[in-house]
């Protein structure tokens, strides 16, 4: 069997002169020319001494060649390893050095300053490649042959390596095969019921798991279509939504969407699904747009190291505030964080899941790997959930967000659900900060509307009637916005520095 995901995903393109990339300037990259120009990338991947299990970094700008190169790597049988553009050189010193790719493609803008660490980091080949798909690993790939046996690996071979966020100690890099990521594209094929006939509306970065793995893997396996926008773009998204059939998003997708007028059921009747994912839905957002528009968001559930875990259903009832159910062939269970035993419905508990879709392993890391991993195979997630009587799954938080005061366990989630119902509250994030007399003071931050005549006292007033004492805030803090990483999550970390001196 060819257990190559470069083979599996685009098993089902049958007709090499479909499109399969556009773009947002009107180019058209067909199932051919993909395969063509994927062809060309693996020869110079290859003709450069890549093998099987050697890495590729790459740290460039979206475009449809770095979704291409992505492909190479796949037929070259390396490990793909995407970094944020964003990242400083310093930081790029940091993966290069854990990772030690063969290869590694950047910007053309930054090969000066990424020169010497590649040097002296031993990594055998620097190329380029900028936004519009020029760059040295293009000119060279010009002159390579357009033939290529793709590489016949091992189901548990890897295909990619994609680094966490690291915002506790430093970035881990999860190991993910090529079995991991087909099973779970074949799967959300299904789950979502794509076809050839769907049209992709990808705005989403393509150096995380939603962008490459999920909307990618997803419209390669389908025979399907993307138009590839290189970031969100209001006016970008109203040009091409009627060209779509399905939009992927984060949360802020959606917020910033209700707030343009010409959003309607006229606008959106055509489309076939909305899907969100990466960070909570807002219940409120869920339901302002369905009242807008008709359609009801799917919102889905899963992480750098599992792919994705559950989804609501396709057909069925999605459910405000819940990631719905675990997908066919993965396992979900509730268990106590303490001492791992099984918890029943309604009970919160730490994640844990088990599949095809769950990783290999965190690289270079052995005892983080043992530690994260159940003797029975159930990777431990982090993030606490439960399941209600009906089977859907809710993410209650992680578990390192979970607050414990007077040595009572707050969940954040519950609380800032409470919040965001006040009058005159945006969005709110609740933290645990250190405090004298009862270890971690409940402590909101809180995004207020314009104009809002909201207080602390009158948070804490409405609050007061609804939930248990020690649930209650002892500090409300307001701010204008919620510093978010670039898949729209709260960093609840950056905020628990900010204020951990507040009760001091």
């Amino acid at each position: 069997m060819q257990y190559n995901l470069y083979t599996q995903i685009l098993s089902r393109a049958s007709d090499r002169d479909a499109p399969c990339i556009r773009t947002a300037d009107g180019r058209v990259y067909t199932y051919g020319d993909v395969d063509t120009l994927s062809a060309r990338f693996a020869n110079v991947l290859r003709s450069r001494g890549v093998v099987i299990g050697d890495r590729v970094a790459v740290q460039v700008e979206k475009s449809p060649e770095a979704i291409i190169l992505y492909l190479a790597c796949l037929r070259a049988g390396a490990a793909f390893l995407p970094l944020n553009p964003g990242y400083t050189t310093a930081e790029i010193e940091y993966f290069v050095d854990d990772a030690t790719p063969h290869i590694f493609v950047c910007d053309p803008q930054k090969r000066k300053d990424l020169a010497p660490i590649c040097e002296s980091l031993n990594v055998a080949h620097l190329l380029t490649l900028d936004a519009n798909g020029k760059g040295t690993l293009t000119e060279f790939a010009a002159k390579a042959e357009t033939d290529y046996e793709t590489a016949a690996v091992e189901a548990t071979d890897l295909a990619a390596i994609l680094y966490t966020s690291g915002t506790t100690g430093r970035s881990k890099g999860a190991m993910l095969t090529h079995a991991n990521l087909a099973s779970n594209a074949r799967t959300l094929v299904e789950y979502w019921q794509f076809t050839e006939s769907d049209v992709l509306l990808h705005a989403l970065p393509i150096f995380h798991t939603h962008g490459l793995f999920v909307a990618t893997n997803v419209v390669l396996t389908a025979g399907a279509s993307m138009i590839f926008l290189p970031k969100f773009d209001i006016e970008e998204i109203r040009k091409n939504l009627p060209q779509a059939t399905t939009l992927m998003g984060v949360p802020t997708f959606y917020t910033r969407l209700l707030n343009e007028e010409w959003l309607d059921r006229s606008s959106t009747d055509h489309m076939r699904l909305f899907i969100s994912g990466s960070a909570p839905l807002l219940a409120e957002t869920h339901k302002a747009w369905t009242a807008r528009t008709g359609h009801h968001i799917l919102e889905r559930y899963g992480m750098t190291e599992t792919n994705m875990i559950s989804s609501n259903p396709y057909d069925g009832d999605r459910l405000p505030g819940s990631v719905g159910f675990p997908l066919p062939g993965v396992s979900v269970r509730i268990t106590d964080p303490a001492s791992g035993a099984l918890l029943q419905s309604g009970e919160v508990g730490m994640i844990e899941v088990k599949g095809p879709n769950v990783f290999k392993g965190y690289w270079r890391m052995p005892d983080k790997t043992r530690a994260d991993f159940r003797e029975d195979g159930y990777f431990i997630t982090g993030d606490l959930g439960q399941f209600d009587e009906g089977g859907y799954l809710s993410i209650v938080g992680r578990n390192k967000d979970l607050v414990i005061t007077g040595g009572y366990n707050v969940y954040p989630k519950e609380l800032e659900e409470e919040i965001d119902q006040i009058e005159g509250v945006v969005e709110s994030a609740v933290i645990g900060v250190p405090h004298p007399d009862f270890g971690e003071g409940v402590t909101a931050v809180v995004v207020a509307r314009k104009g809002s005549t909201l207080t602390e006292d009158s948070v804490i007033k409405a609050l007061d009637a609804r939930l248990a004492k020690y649930k209650l805030p002892k500090r409300v803090i307001f701010v204008e916005e919620l510093p978010r990483n670039t898949m729209a999550k709260v960093l609840k970390n950056e905020l628990r520095k900010t204020y951990a001196d507040l009760y001091k």
